[in-house]
């Protein structure tokens, strides 16, 4: 595929000192305390400045610079290995491994990955892009250096939203146990994208003060002494074991059960000591966790202010953090619709609950948080959790909303199939973000659900053209009784408006478009009104007239009417955004075969190809796909 030219670099790149002399990590090593403190401070001002621009994961790569600076200096970076945790908090990593010169091109087709990838940096040594991956794969690293017979080190960065994941806690309890050589460094901010949530997020932020623990020792202290004769001995016992009383209040016992050397928390905006501790870990001979505090969109005003929306953020201001106005938003978001959908249909029935994965605002459920609180959840960066417990809701009647980006809920396959469809449980998925995603790449893409949920025994799979028929078909979701599936793209919907009413669909139907007798066209989501358009511009240019259905649901299909198409037109085209291995267009293609009706027939597919698509913004790789209006007419030309 052809990948355009990116922007030519801001004027911003000319304005830095230390910057532009570090080409490897290992330049770091040599400045003193005072270029030090320049070097971060350039650093915050190139991120400031491209992700105005840009858009992109602007308050966790501040969070860290500091960190990354110390990280650079200790550690031999073209031998030892470090693992980023996610990946939105490396854009500072990206400056000092060789990359300023390519910074201005960060998220922009045929530019630099929001994310660490080994394609594109030897200094890149694992690929990340969802959470919770960094201690598992660098054990995986460690435990092949020792076989090797090598020696460097390996370092894994993870944040305290990350940690949240079972897979993290896992990897520590294996790596506790193999007792390998192995630094952990925990950036603890109290924030994943949202604000943390549950008991081991508070556990790790527990910041005990002198006075707490002096006042709460004299209460013990005087409580132990009124218990008639053992009282005093008690009390005495209580002074002795005052270091033991301690470290079972702090975060490092947790660590320390898992057979892991803790240390701090410690300052993670102090170089100096960011460096004497690490620099300490690689003399130790078995696990260790460094537990740094740090804070999220550190050295810019409006992103400490409000890190939740300067995590990932679109073009704004950097004089003030306001967004930049690219005319007024014409139209809802599938997610806002989403939202306010949900809250009006949990008005009428109690029985509704949200699940959340850590994305109150990402996923439109913030509303529901503000109006129904007693039934939302928010499980923190824990998908599978998020669909068991969902599951165990279900059971008792409840009618658990999962709502989830499509790219999250791949993590949590097998309690799809397992504990939700295997049950024929009333849990009902939606899923944000389908299809390209634009910017954040193929790591956030939401390619593959219909591919992975339509085989699936037991579960309703629908995708809506507008808004509107996002709405109907939330109603129709809760109106079933068993697993049901709704995905929906990013962004602006079509201008749809929503009728109140929210009257569920007929299970299995299409919806006829237009008819036409040259060709048909047989759409689903948010490829259904290109191809509206595609077929009524090609007729108005005398190509030809095509029929346009919009299939709705991609379990159970609209069998019967697909196979009417298909008997009364010759030549067929399905399109839809989604990989075209075992998605929609297989599911058209297996009707037909199973139903001879392939003989004679010219089918094609258009839908997203055999490989992971690239970051860029959705037109572009729309565009680039071929599923855009341009190419859905083009196919059509050719097919007629």
């Amino acid at each position: 595929m052809a990948v355009k030219k990116t922007e030519t670099p801001n004027k911003y790149f000319n304005e830095t000192r230390l910057l532009p002399l570090v080409k490897k990590p290992k330049d770091v090593a040599g400045l003193s305390r005072e270029e030090l403190q320049t070097l971060a401070a350039e650093l915050r001002r190139v991120i400031i400045e491209q992700v105005s621009a840009s858009g992109g994961h602007l308050a966790p790569s501040l969070g860290v610079v500091e960190l990354t600076l110390a990280l650079c200096r200790v550690f031999d970076l073209e031998r030892d290995k470090l693992v980023w945790d996610v990946g939105h908090q490396a854009y500072a990593y990206k400056l000092l491994t060789g990359r300023l010169d390519r910074f201005h091109s960060l998220r922009k087709l045929g530019g630099l990955s929001g994310f660490p990838r080994r394609a594109e940096s030897p200094f890149d040594h694992f690929g990340v892009g969802h959470s919770s991956t960094s201690i598992s794969a660098a054990l995986g690293m460690a435990l092949a250096r020792d076989l090797a017979g090598q020696k460097h080190e390996v370092v894994a960065v993870i944040g305290d939203g990350s940690l949240t994941a079972g897979l993290a806690f896992e990897a520590l309890n294996q790596a506790g146990d193999m007792e390998r050589k192995l630094v952990v460094v925990l950036n603890d901010n109290e924030m994943s994208i949202s604000k943390n949530v549950g008991a081991l997020s508070r556990f790790l932020s527990r910041k005990l003060s002198a006075p707490f623990l002096t006042r709460f020792k004299r209460e013990v202290e005087a409580f132990l002494k009124q218990i008639p004769k053992i009282g005093e001995d008690l009390a005495l016992f209580a002074r002795r074991s005052e270091d033991a009383f301690k470290s079972f209040m702090t975060p490092g016992m947790l660590f320390e059960a898992l057979r892991f050397t803790y240390v701090g928390p410690i300052d993670g905006h102090n170089v100096d000591l960011l460096c004497d501790v690490l620099a300490q870990t690689k003399r130790m001979d078995r696990p260790v966790l460094v537990h740094v505090l740090t804070r999220k969109g550190k050295g810019y005003e409006p992103a400490e202010t409000n890190p939740t929306y300067f995590h990932g953020v679109g073009g704004f201001e950097p004089e003030t953090g306001m967004a930049i106005k690219h005319g007024p938003a014409l139209f809802a978001t599938y997610t806002e619709v989403f939202g306010s959908t949900l809250c009006a249909l949990a008005e009428k029935d109690k029985k509704i609950v949200a699940i959340t994965a850590a994305m109150p605002e990402g996923t439109g459920t913030d509303c529901f948080r503000l109006r129904f609180p007693e039934r939302f959840v928010d499980v923190g960066i824990c998908e599978q959790h998020a669909v068991t417990f969902a599951a165990g809701l279900a059971t008792q009647g409840f009618k658990p909303a999962v709502a989830i980006y499509s790219t999250f809920l791949q993590r949590a396959y097998d309690q799809v199939v397992h504990d939700v469809c295997l049950q024929n449980l009333n849990v009902k998925f939606f899923l944000d973000r389908a299809g390209l995603v634009g910017e954040d790449g193929a790591t956030h893409h939401g390619a593959f659900d219909l591919s992975y949920l339509r085989h699936v025994p037991n579960i309703v799979l629908m995708a809506p053209k507008d808004e509107d028929e996002l709405a109907r078909m939330m109603a129709t979701a809760f109106a079933l009784d068993g697993p049901v599936a709704v995905r929906y793209p990013r962004g602006m919907g079509a201008g749809a408006p929503v009728d109140p009413a929210l009257k569920p669909l007929p299970l299995g139907q299409a919806e006829m478009l237009r008819e036409g007798k040259d060709a048909a066209i047989i759409a689903i989501g948010s490829r259904v009104l290109p191809a509206l358009e595609a077929a009524q511009e090609l007729e108005q240019a005398g190509v030809g007239a095509v029929a346009v259905c919009n299939a709705r649901f991609i379990k159970p299909l609209p069998a019967e009417q697909i196979l009417s198409l298909a008997r009364r037109h010759k030549k067929l085209l399905v399109v839809e955004e989604n990989a075209l291995a075992g998605g929609f267009g297989a599911a058209v293609l297996e009707l037909l075969a199973d139903n001879d009706l392939l003989a004679g027939r010219l089918v094609r597919r258009l839908g997203l190809p055999d490989a992971f698509v690239e970051h860029g913004s959705q037109k572009e790789l729309r565009e680039l796909t071929g599923i855009d209006k341009s190419g859905i007419k083009k196919a059509l030309a050719e097919l007629l």
